[in-house]
């Protein structure tokens, strides 16, 4: 494809177009290896957790980074450690996969660690249109 680099006006409108897709959706939150790409089928992952986005789920992207609105605590269905989350849209369509971390990651939690049963609340989730390639 060649080496792309991208305005913050053209990251913000690619951000600003997927941001509706997950409006009323959820973050369904993964143990085990996250699969090659969103369009994989989950294989042998434990669902821990999931959170539902608000309506509407961003405000504007800023320098092509969208940063979630109040994302609804969920109770933990299972026990593990967290390592991905699949990000659906409100009618179960899968929109993207993403990491799940305490830092640094897509999802960050206070703890990767989730114990079934207990309130899990989601402390950010964020995403990042690349502008240069």
């Amino acid at each position: 494809m060649g080496n792309v680099n991208l305005s913050d006006a053209a990251a913000n409108v690619e951000a600003n177009a997927l941001a509706p897709l997950m409006n009323g959706g959820t973050i369904a939150v993964y143990s085990g290896t996250q699969p090659a790409s969103a369009n994989t089928a989950l294989s042998g992952n434990t669902l821990l957790v999931t959170f539902t986005f608000g309506n509407p789920a961003f405000g504007a992207a800023a320098a092509g980074v969208l940063t979630a609105n109040a994302i609804a605590s969920g109770t933990a269905v299972a026990t593990g450690t967290a390592t991905f989350a699949r990000i659906l849209e409100s009618g179960g369509a899968v929109v993207m996969d993403t990491t799940v971390g305490e830092t640094g990651a897509g999802i960050n939690l206070s703890t990767t660690t989730i114990i079934a049963g207990t309130l899990i609340p989601c402390d950010s989730f964020s995403y990042t249109v690349v502008e240069i390639s």
